[in-house]
C-alpha cells in the first residue's frame, strides 16, 4: 500500500503551497489566536470539554493535522501538543507559523495509519479533524495505532463530514444529485480517496479497544460548508445566498446532518 501513501503525500505537498495557502494567512491564524474555540465545531468543542475539562498540561496528538488550526488551538489552551501529518510541506509550513509566534509544539512527519515514531501510552487525547478519513485506506490500522498511543482511559475525539453527505454532489442549483451509492466506498480518483460509511468507522473504532462514549450528528454552522474549498466562489456569494444553502427547503441536502463527532475512551 506504500504506493497509495506516496501518491497522497506528493499531492498534499503540492497543495500545501498552492490553494491551501488560504488556510495559513495571517487573518486565518489570527482568528485562532483570538478565539481558539473557533478551530472546532461548537458541539465538538463541548464534547472535548466534557471529556477533559482542563486541557492545561494534557498531552494531545493531532494526526493528519492538515491546516494545524486545531494544533494551534490546543496549544493556546495550555496543552502539550504533537502534530503529525504525512506531508512534509504541511509540517514545514505549520512549524514556520509556530516558530513565528514562539509556540512550543512538536511536529512529526508521520502516517496516521502507523504512527510508528510515536511511543505507546503517551497521550491523554488524540483528535482527528475534518478531512482525515477520506485519505485513510486502512481504518483498522489507523484506529489500532490511535488506541496504542493513548494512555489507558485516554480519549479519542473525531470530527468529520457525516458519511450521509458522501453519496451526494454539492452544486450551485441546490438540486439533489446522487454521485454514488452509499455502500461504494472507493478508492476514487487518481489520488485515491475513500468515502467510508458510518459502520466502517464505528466498526474500526470498537475493534481497536476504544469504547464509544458519545456520538453527535451536527449541522453546518453556516453556508460556507456548501462552497467548494478549492475555489473562491464563496467570496462572491451574498450573505443571504450563503444562508440559503442551510435552508432544507431550498437545499434538500441541508435536511441531513453535515458533520459527525464521536468520543471514545481507550479501554472498554
Amino acid at each position: 500500500m506504500a504506493g497509495k501513501e506516496n501518491i497522497v503525500k506528493d499531492q498534499w505537498n503540492e497543495w500545501s503551497d498552492t490553494w491551501y495557502l488560504k488556510k495559513r494567512t495571517d487573518e486565518a491564524i489570527t482568528r485562532v489566536i483570538h478565539s481558539p474555540a473557533s478551530a472546532f465545531h461548537p458541539m465538538t468543542y463541548a464534547m472535548i470539554n466534557e471529556a477533559i475539562p482542563d486541557l492545561k498540561g494534557k498531552k494531545i496528538l493531532v494526526p493528519s493535522s492538515g491546516d494545524n488550526h486545531a494544533v494551534f488551538a490546543f496549544h493556546l489552551l495550555g496543552a502539550s501538543v504533537t502534530s503529525c501529518d504525512i506531508s512534509e510541506k504541511q509540517i514545514e509550513n505549520a512549524r514556520t507559523i509556530a516558530g513565528k509566534h514562539g509556540w512550543d509544539i512538536k511536529f512529526v512527519c508521520e502516517d496516521t495509519m502507523s504512527l510508528s515514531r510515536l511511543p505507546s501510552g503517551e497521550f491523554d487525547l488524540v483528535y482527528t479533524s475534518n478531512g482525515v478519513h477520506v485519505w485513510i485506506h486502512d481504518l483498522a490500522s489507523m484506529y489500532t495505532n490511535i488506541a496504542r498511543v493513548l494512555k489507558q482511559e485516554g480519549t479519542y475525539m473525531m470530527f468529520d463530514i457525516h458519511p450521509f453527505m458522501r453519496p451526494f454532489g454539492i452544486n450551485d442549483g441546490h438540486n439533489l444529485s446522487v454521485e454514488k451509492p452509499y455502500d461504494a466506498t472507493g478508492p476514487f480518483g487518481e489520488v485515491p480517496q475513500y468515502k467510508w460509511r458510518i459502520q466502517d468507522i464505528m466498526n474500526a473504532i470498537v475493534s481497536s479497544n476504544l469504547g464509544i462514549r458519545r456520538i453527535e450528528e451536527m449541522y453546518a454552522e453556516d453556508g460556507s460548508f456548501w462552497v467548494d474549498d478549492h475555489t473562491d466562489r464563496g467570496e462572491l456569494l451574498t450573505k443571504e445566498e450563503l444562508e440559503g444553502y442551510c435552508d432544507w427547503r431550498k437545499n434538500p441536502l441541508a435536511a441531513m446532518p453535515q458533520w459527525l463527532s464521536i468520543a471514545a475512551v481507550n479501554g472498554k
